[in-house]
């Protein structure tokens, strides 16, 4: 620790003389000081940098140091790395990785610092908060570690200092959502926002850009069986992939603009893995590429690459799902490329053009105009538009009035007519679609709280019970101890939701009491009161049990419960599970459908009285547990809160909305942004509504959206061109081009056709041919993961120290046919002049 201690106390001397020069200065006011308990991810080659070195020997050769790309060498198979460390019993997320530190953020002149400190006094890394953007501060998929409320800090070596000479992204893990929230937003108010254009007084106007992508591996095929691209050489091996027959442990790892941002569980399968996993990454900088690496690993062996899945981000149209078996290749620079097998993927790219939320009132106010949950019946039904669910209730949830209009659809629902009672909140209507995802919105941590750690103790353990004679072919004593076992799993799950009931969010409470009472109102008041008592109490569990608990038994990987989709036994012990915990939450003790399940009816009579108590619980407000007095880190929290809105106060309007309001963290003008741009799109096909509340939707959302692309256009239009751009702006804009994922293609220009809007990043709306290389060129080898410390190498890039576009160069445009006036989607393109190799220029330019 000697050479450790020497830099670091070094690094307190220059800390010292900045703070004492600070001092003698005046300043206008008092500079802000945090300090927040966090854990920080340090990877192996961190850990090893921070250890004093061993001795060496003079006769001991030093290990040759591995290429920064795995893709690129061709020994990649030769990788060197930890073994079944994606497994759920062998996890990456050891004690050893991660350490319980201290960040300090710091006020300054210039700025605002971050310092990280281990065990209170040895400086892991600085990071000058002022020269990041908001999305280098964005959240990490929880498939990177398997935690929740992770944060990682992208930066590079000039915005940066570490005691480790690291590269990779700093990752945080607060102790809750809440706080995660809340420092996040802190962070991002000293970062610079990514906002373009020119003030008003030029005639255009200032945007940001808001990319999302979602990405799903559902499965796999002949993955190891290897096949050339090479039309004139025959079959031949691809290094240690084996064939067809043999059982394979593989898993994939996914890299966004060349960092690794998530990955899957390990699936053994014969070449045709099934994952059905999920991902989304949202508040991303500007796209370029992604890739999946598809990893095997093998006893007595290091893991070692099968292929990889290159996928070119800029070719897909914005808000365009697409879905199709993508190419496994395998192959460097110098050897011939070869598929290695195919990967079903499923690939949404989201990039909006974003305006102040002012610029949207006139569509607010047509919105608010009726329920919310009747919007969503009609932009599904008008406009064919039934993804914006989402959109409408984070709107809703903003403006504080989701529960109002759900218990207003609640109370047209509920008709008390005697054939509803049966079926009352059992289909899935715009009510309990909504109320889903009400609870999803609020019910994270309950939920969690509830059932999430005797799940994921279930799947560690690989519990495998089969009750059904028919399926066990053991005989009727192993289902004997197949029913105990069952029951066993029943107790300790329902155990565990009971005790955490009055955790249950006051949202919820409150949205139950009303169902609880209104169908009491309705039903117990006539002469079939007798009949019916049981009905308020199932109207309560058919949304908490059958439509949030339940659903999370029985898919606990879409609830973020579980890294993955289960294993088929696994999955079965989770139906059983089910089946009787909803029969506990129906009230019904009989079990009459399956003759092989009467050997739980002793659990349900005696948790009968348990649920009843549960379900008052979870339904009467303010039953919560007497509050505790404010700790230490509340307080942290609270001056925090503070000192951001003392800093948004200074901003302007566009800067301000940026960063997402608390305490959920939402983004209003980004929910509109979405929800009018979508509309726009839907819309321009179809007929004008008859109904005039829908056609004034409509020509609201066709304005905003014009309106933003053209200050999109008045950002990117070369000088002398800006006055020829009326305004709005016309329809006649032009695609990215078509883009077939289930191949790679080779060369030449893509085809075009006739778009419903254009790129929303102003340096281009097509996409350049010179992008369409060959899949085993030396170019689309570009991202460089590194397995030694389960991250990617960063690229170094200069970021911009103002958000402000009016200091970046203009964007650089193609010659414009001098005969004519050029075109929209002309005056949007980049030009090719000082493309550099390897590298996107149809992204935002960058100083």
């Amino acid at each position: 620790m000697e050479r450790n201690e020497t830099r670091i106390s070094a690094r307190s001397q220059h800390e010292l003389m900045l703070e004492t020069r600070n001092h003698a200065q005046p300043r206008r006011s008092v500079a802000r000081e945090f300090f927040l308990p966090v854990e920080v991810y340090i990877s192996n080659q961190a850990a090893a940098a921070l250890r004093k070195p061993n001795p060496r020997k003079k006769a001991e050769k030093r290990e040759s140091p591995r290429p920064l790309s795995i893709l690129g060498d061709d020994n990649q198979r030769k990788v060197k790395e930890k073994s079944s460390w994606l497994s759920l019993t062998r996890g990456p997320t050891t004690s050893d990785q991660w350490r319980q530190a201290t960040c300090r953020i710091a006020e300054e002149e210039e700025g605002c610092v971050l310092n990280v400190y281990l065990e209170e006094s040895i400086l892991f890394q600085s990071v000058h908060l002022h020269l990041l953007l908001h999305t280098d501060i964005r959240p990490a998929d929880q498939s990177l570690f398997f935690r929740k409320d992770c944060v990682g800090i992208h930066c590079s070596a000039d915005q940066r200092w570490s005691a480790t000479r690291s590269t990779e992204p700093l990752y945080c893990a607060f102790p809750s959502t809440e706080a995660m929230n809340i420092w996040v937003a802190l962070l991002r108010s000293y970062a610079a926002p990514e906002v373009h254009g020119k003030s008003r007084t030029d005639g255009g106007g200032t945007y940001r850009i808001w990319r999302q992508v979602d990405l799903t591996c559902i499965q796999g095929r002949n993955i190891g069986v290897s096949r050339s691209l090479d039309p004139t050489s025959g079959p031949g091996a691809a290094g240690d992939v084996e064939g067809e027959g043999v059982d394979l442990d593989l898993f994939c790892e996914v890299y966004l603009n060349s960092v690794l941002s998530g990955r899957t569980v390990v699936k053994k399968s014969m070449g045709s893995p099934d994952w059905h996993e999920s991902f989304q990454f949202t508040d991303l900088p500007p796209l370029q590429k992604l890739a999946i690496v598809v990893w095997r690993e093998k006893r007595m062996q290091k893991p070692f690459v099968i292929g990889t899945v290159y996928i070119t981000l800029t070719n897909f149209r914005r808000g365009e799902p697409v879905e199709g078996w993508f190419p496994v290749l395998l192959g460097g620079a110098t050897t011939p490329c070869t598929q290695v097998g195919q990967l079903r993927l499923k690939v949404k790219v989201d990039e909006e053009i974003v305006l102040s939320c002012s610029k949207y009132s006139k569509v607010i106010d047509v919105l608010d105009r009726r329920n919310y949950l009747d919007w969503m019946i009609d932009l599904g039904s008008k406009f064919k538009v039934e993804q914006l669910s989402s959109q409408l209730v984070s709107i809703a949830i903003a403006k504080n009035i989701l529960l109002s209009n759900v218990f207003e659809m609640a109370d047209r629902e509920v008709d008390g007519t005697p054939s509803s009672h049966r079926t009352l909140f059992r289909g899935n209507t715009v009510l309990t679609k909504t109320a889903e995802s009400l609870m999803g919105w609020y019910g994270k941590s309950f939920l969690e709280a509830s059932v999430g750690l005797t799940i994921r103790r279930l799947c560690l353990e690989n519990v495998s019970i089969e009750v059904d004679p028919l399926r066990n072919a053991k005989g009727p004593k192993d289902v004997e101890r197949n029913v105990d076992l069952l029951v066993f799993w029943c107790k300790e799950i329902w155990e565990q939701i009971y005790s955490v009931r009055q955790q249950c969010p006051g949202e919820m409470r409150t949205l139950f009491e009303h169902i609880r009472q209104l169908v009491a109102k309705r039903y117990l008041n006539g002469p079939s009161a007798d009949s019916n008592s049981d009905l308020p109490w199932q109207s309560v569990s058919a949304f908490c049990f059958l439509r949030f608990i339940v659903p999370a038994i029985l898919h606990p990987h879409l609830f973020g419960l579980s890294p993955g989709l289960p294993d088929l036994p696994v999955q079965r012990s989770l139906t059983l599970i089910a089946k009787v915990i909803q029969s506990l939450a129906n009230l019904n003790t009989t079990v009459q459908r399956e003759q092989f399940m009467r050997g739980v009816k002793s659990f349900l009579e005696e948790k009968l009285p348990e649920m009843l108590d549960y379900i008052t619980v979870v339904s009467t407000p303010g039953s919560e547990e007497p509050s505790q007095p404010p700790s230490e880190e509340c307080h942290v929290r609270n001056r925090a809160i503070r000192a951001l809105n003392e800093r948004t106060q200074a901003m302007s309007e566009l800067q301000r909305e940026s960063i997402p309001s608390l305490p959920h963290f939402l983004d209003v003008p980004r929910h509109l942004a979405i929800l009018t741009s979508a509309i726009a799109r839907n819309s321009r096909d179809s007929s004008v509504p008859q109904d005039p509340v829908i056609a004034e939707l409509y020509n609201r959302c066709r304005d905003v959206e014009q309106h933003a692309l053209y200050r999109v256009s008045r950002r990117a239009a070369p000088r002398g061109v800006e006055g020829s751009l009326a305004h709005p702006l016309s329809s006649s804009e032009r695609s990215l081009g078509d883009y077939n994922p289930a191949e790679v293609p080779r060369s030449g220009k893509p085809s075009s056709r006739a778009s419903s809007r254009p790129r929303t990043a102003p340096s281009g709306a097509t996409s350049d041919p010179s992008l369409y290389n060959y899949a085993g060129s030396h170019d689309s080898r570009e991202f460089l993961p590194s397995r030694d410390s389960g991250h990617a190498h960063k690229r170094q890039v200069s970021r911009p120290r103002s958000a402000s576009t009016d200091s970046t160069p203009e964007p650089k445009l193609r010659d414009a046919v001098p005969e004519r006036r050029p075109s929209l989607a002309e005056m949007l393109r980049p030009q090719n002049a000082e493309r550099k190799k390897g590298f996107f220029r149809n992204m935002l330019v960058r100083k």
